[in-house]
């Protein structure tokens, strides 16, 4: 390991973790049957078993591994509503009318995070912080301001473009081409996030049981019957809620997902003079890249947390972590002399439409698909599976029942990954050198 790049005591394990480790719960017994199973433990299942059990019915959630260990306390801790929603193309695939019932309840997604964690009183640091979106290029600058009116009308926040040549008033370098400033976006540390929504949820009556693998699962008339590698569990309605861990027990699920792995890494504590000149508004950051990088000042504003896809193939942390430096030396030169102190991966779920999806097939419900911005959208997906599973849903959701495509001979195992990522990447560096 490169001694020069990680500080001593480098950590391949989440720096969230610091502060909110996922700890295996004392041993709970696997009850013989439930009202509702959820498969998933982290915000998707958490907030349906949070709705379910203040709706006055008896959720038993179920993850292979501690509750919250997987996507929900490893992402980069940045909340928004309709960013990855509001694609140029959407009103031209699916019609005006239909792509703004989707922008407008993904903005309204970020709302009901900030009442969930108000009303729970979960401490989990935060803050609406606004987003800063940075152009790649010129011409992604003026993609987005053809965009920008309609996404503060569509949303109701305020977004405003920043020019090129006041970049630094937003962010401290000049690799990029100005950029977009959205206001309804905030952010907080997921690992707090992820342990406060698992107390309200056991709180109101949830059963939480982790360790517990789904092996099998069996329809038998009304009934479901989840095998598990702790025996067998009946229950009369069940959701998926697995996402970017979703296994063999779903297949027809595995098949219209994309397990796609995004790495993190976090710097050395830095000096605040730095932290400033870097993130003079203290906004998170992505960019406007195909493969993009997305990166924050973390919430005690004294280091930098730097994510991006530094692989498309099975990767270590610390095989990546040395990637994604480069990345950030390349925005910010100034830190080529700074240390690494953990770097970490986990899964995110794509979907082949580039859309969430919520609804059932053959019985199973699922609430799935967020493109790796699922703070908001995740828990929001949630709650509206719970009303739908409830029969309290007093509205429709816009995500509901879409068409939920998938590819020929496709099984859950994105061998295409590296093909892709590559193209994509190479569209990259051809829009900046056409530029």
């Amino acid at each position: 390991m490169n001694a020069r790049l990680f500080a001593p005591g480098f950590k391949a394990r989440p720096w969230w973790w610091e502060a909110a480790e996922p700890v295996a719960a004392p041993p709970v017994d696997l009850p013989g049957e439930a009202e509702v199973a959820i498969i998933g433990g982290g915000y998707t299942g958490l907030s349906a078993a949070l709705t379910l059990a203040r709706l006055g019915h008896q959720p038993v959630v179920l993850d292979m591994e501690p509750i919250g260990f997987g996507a929900s306390s490893r992402n980069g801790g940045m909340v928004s509503g309709a960013l990855k929603i509001a694609s140029d193309d959407l009103a031209a695939r699916l019609g005006r009318e239909r792509a703004d019932r989707l922008v407008r309840e993904a903005a309204g997604s970020f709302g009901f995070l900030e009442e969930t964690i108000a009303r729970e009183e979960i401490d989990c640091h935060y803050r609406r912080s606004g987003r800063f979106v940075a152009a790649w290029t010129r011409k992604h600058w003026d993609a987005m301001a053809a965009r920008a009116d309609w996404l503060a009308e569509i949303t109701g926040g305020e977004v405003r473009m920043v020019p090129p040549e006041r970049t630094r008033e937003e962010l401290g370098t000049g690799h990029y081409r100005g950029g977009m400033v959205v206001e309804a976006a905030g952010s907080l540390h997921p690992a707090l996030y992820v342990q406060g929504l698992a107390r309200a949820a056991a709180r109101a009556g949830a059963v939480l049981i982790d360790r517990t693998r789904v092996t099998a699962i069996a329809r038998q008339g009304e009934t479901f019957r989840l095998t598990t590698e702790r025996g067998t569990l009946a229950a009369r309605a069940l959701l998926a809620a697995t996402n970017g861990y979703t296994g063999e027990a779903t297949p027809w699920l595995a098949r219209r997902l994309i397990p796609v792995g995004s790495y993190i890494i976090a710097t050395e504590e830095l000096p605040a003079e730095t932290m400033a000149r870097l993130f003079p508004t203290r906004r998170m950051i992505s960019d406007s890249r195909r493969v993009l990088n997305y990166f924050r000042p973390d919430p005690t504003f004294t280091r930098v947390l730097w994510g991006g896809r530094a692989s498309f193939g099975p990767t270590s942390p610390e095989q990546a972590a040395p990637v994604l430096h480069g990345f950030m030396t390349e925005v910010f030169p100034e830190l080529r002399d700074v240390r690494i102190t953990h770097s970490w991966t986990g899964n995110v779920a794509f979907t082949f439409d580039f859309l969430p999806h919520l609804g059932v097939h053959e019985g199973i419900h699922y609430a799935v698909g967020c493109q790796g911005s699922g703070v908001a959208m995740q828990t929001w997906l949630g709650h509206r599976v719970a009303l739908k599973i409830a029969g309290a849903a007093n509205s429709e959701t816009a995500f509901d029942d879409m068409p939920f495509p998938t590819l020929p001979l496709y099984a859950g195992r994105p061998w295409f990954l590296p093909i892709v990522g590559a193209y994509y990447r190479a569209r990259d560096r051809f829009d900046r050198l056409a530029a």
